[in-house]
């Protein structure tokens, strides 16, 4: 296992839609595990492929307060969305920013699992919030993106200090 590089906003490639997986082979599964292996290590509690720089739609979250419940998603759909919450939302794109976000209360999400059968999820509150904002990622969206035009100026400002700071 590895760990991969992940991209920074605004990085065009976070930008770019994720095609869907027409096999889960084995390096499917090597790139699900690396994944993992580096959302723990970040930490964060979900990862997109886009994220890492491949560009396939695969997911993984774990949610769960004992960092043990890996869930992964591939080719995921969300076919419906119910009610209306607003959450503060970070991503390990977008390091130290929070903001909140409109999301759907609760999700159902068809998909593949590693194993490459097919499931359907419901989820809602933390794991409803974490499906849309991967997904989001696999459309070439980030969290920023719905917010208005001066907070991302102000967020890619803050970000380029950062990345000054540590240069």
């Amino acid at each position: 296992m590895a760990l991969l590089n992940i991209l920074r906003y605004p990085d065009p490639r976070l930008y770019k839609r994720a095609a869907r997986v027409a096999e889960i082979d084995e390096p499917v599964r090597a790139l699900v595990r690396d994944m993992a292996e580096t959302m723990y290590a970040a930490p964060g509690v979900g990862l997109a492929a886009t994220q890492v720089d491949v560009h396939k739609r695969v997911v993984v979250i774990d949610a769960s307060e004992t960092r043990d419940q890996l869930l992964v998603l591939i080719n995921p759909e969300i076919v419906a969305r119910e009610g209306i919450q607003y959450c503060e939302e970070g991503c390990l794109s977008v390091p130290g920013i929070y903001e909140a976000v409109e999301r759907a209360e609760r999700v159902t999400v068809h998909a593949l699992g590693v194993t490459g059968r097919p499931f359907t999820l419901t989820a809602e509150k933390l794991l409803a919030i974490c499906i849309q904002h991967e997904m989001d990622h696999l459309e070439g969206k980030v969290f920023v993106d719905y917010l208005s035009r001066l907070k991302q100026q102000r967020i890619k400002a803050k970000l380029q200090k950062q990345l000054r700071k540590t240069a």
